[in-house]
């Protein structure tokens, strides 16, 4: 009698768990269906965060103002600055017309006849050179639509070629770039922005290799199916935002020359190699260990401070190449302002939202689950961020979410197993740019409406390229890295 009352009592005890449980996953399943309607993520989070904190039983007013709201503005205190002069350093080089100067000087290059190729590997070179994803989406879409017209290759593979130069290798793969996906693991991992080096050249070029392959398929299936540029399957949205293209180009002066715009970008490159590498090591940090500074240390920070210096350096050079044109620039700063704020705050309030999540006691069995499946660290890693940044639509709100709960715990695993922590960081961030382009990423959804197309018209490619191949390029190197070790 006594067993089967303990054993009653014992079942009673679990359902609050398994509304805690069941309080997540709705909650998760909200957020994702908000966002894909095209609600704000500023707002679906803190509704989504209400969802779980209900169904768990905590509260409510005290989980907004003590635990969203200080891990929201935690993460905008951490990457504001990035989001800040990315933006400002994409519309400046849009308003000086050096991002359309480099556009056509590298296609002329590869050929206007190689349309896919010169779109991907403009839109590489910009978002490598420290440029804002959705800065870069807004340049290229009219430089791209032109190339495609004349090369008469359907329009409807226009967001796959450009989402394969920004959305990829470059946001998370290549060493030393300077976007924020590939500073996040760094914080936690105290790794720089060049960890494994390798590992990401080989996983940049697998990505970019494949990627190309896939488009230069499709466009030559579509070609043969009889599509064109100006085909009814490729056609644009009626009343698209992006169709001409004139609401984004902000381009009002002429560069001198061909050479001079990559000047910017190769600025951002130098500097960030040459803090990373070269000058901070060299330095002497020991003050950091004081109180006042939060006692952190160089390698936590290194990364982060490297690329805000470098594209701060690119600035100061574009500024310095356009004196004489410093009243055309200024609106460059205001517009750069201006869009910086939607993609720090939506990502931000979905920090929150997993900060919320952490907090309910739900998720420690969730999280004990993930760990006790003896998967080991880079696993752990890999498939915890992969797993919230397909939920959130988001690489970096994602990332952030994972290694805020578990980053800790996954790097004293890493420790004790031996994992390279550099690799950890590599695969981490490139685990983060894969399932984050789910259809209801505000990413896709965005690059979609700039180029006036709908998602049964081009999310086939764009998924292909920067969630299909991604993935399968992650899970080769991970089982390459936990066969032979780091390289």
């Amino acid at each position: 009698m006594l067993i089967r009352l303990a054993s009653t009592i014992e079942s009673f005890q679990e359902i609050p768990m398994i509304f805690g449980i069941a309080g997540i996953i709705i909650s998760l399943v909200l957020l994702i269906t908000l966002a894909y309607r095209g609600v704000p993520v500023i707002l679906a989070a803190p509704v989504a965060s209400a969802v779980c904190l209900i169904f768990s039983g905590a509260p409510l007013l005290a989980s907004y103002t003590e635990i969203f709201m200080p891990a929201m503005a935690g993460f905008v205190g951490s990457f504001f600055p990035v989001f800040l002069v990315g933006a400002v350093f994409g519309v400046l080089m849009t308003v000086s017309g050096y991002a359309e100067s480099i556009a056509r000087t590298v296609t002329g290059w590869v050929g206007s006849r190689s349309a896919i190729a010169a779109t991907v590997i403009t839109s590489a070179l910009m978002t490598y050179g420290g440029i804002s994803l959705f800065v870069v989406a807004f340049v290229m879409y009219p430089l791209a639509r032109e190339l495609f017209r004349v090369a008469d290759i359907p329009r409807r593979l226009i967001p796959g070629t450009i989402a394969l130069g920004i959305f990829t290798f470059t946001m998370t793969a290549l060493p030393g770039t300077p976007q924020v996906q590939n500073i996040i693991p760094g914080q936690f991992f105290e790794t720089g922005a060049y960890a494994a080096p390798g590992i990401g050249l080989l996983g940049g070029a697998l990505i970019l290799g494949l990627g190309l392959l896939w488009l230069e398929y499709r466009r030559s299936a579509l070609i043969r199916k009889g599509e064109h540029f100006e085909s009814i399957e490729s056609a644009p949205v009626i009343g698209g935002s992006a169709d001409d293209g004139s609401s984004h180009q902000l381009a009002t002066l002429v560069p001198a020359n061909k050479v001079v715009p990559f000047l910017p970008l190769l600025t951002v490159f130098a500097v960030n190699f040459s803090c990373t590498l070269l000058i901070f090591p060299r330095l002497d940090w020991s003050y950091l260990a004081e109180e006042q500074f939060g006692e952190i240390t160089m390698e936590a920070r290194s990364g982060l401070w490297a690329v805000l210096l470098a594209i701060l350096a690119g600035i100061a050079v574009l500024v310095l190449l356009n004196m004489k044109d410093i009243r055309s620039l200024r609106v460059g700063f205001t517009d750069g302002v201006k869009r910086s704020m939607l993609p720090i705050f939506s990502t931000a309030s979905e920090v929150g939202y997993g900060a919320v999540v952490a907090s309910v006691a739900a998720f420690a069995v969730v999280r004990d689950s993930v760990f006790n499946m003896g998967a080991g660290a880079l696993w752990t890693s890999i498939m915890t961020t992969s797993i919230t940044a397909g939920l959130t639509g988001s690489s970096s709100g994602g990332m952030t979410i994972a290694l805020n709960a578990l980053g800790e715990d996954l790097r004293q695993m890493a420790t004790a197993d031996g994992t390279s922590l550099e690799a950890m960081h590599r695969l981490t961030a490139m685990a983060a740019g894969g399932l984050d382009t789910l259809p209801h990423s505000g990413a896709v959804v965005t690059l979609l409406i700039v180029c006036g197309l709908t998602h049964r018209q081009a999310y086939k490619d764009l998924g292909m390229v920067t969630l299909a191949i991604p993935v399968v390029v992650v899970l080769g190197l991970a089982g390459l890295v936990s066969a032979v070790g780091a390289f």
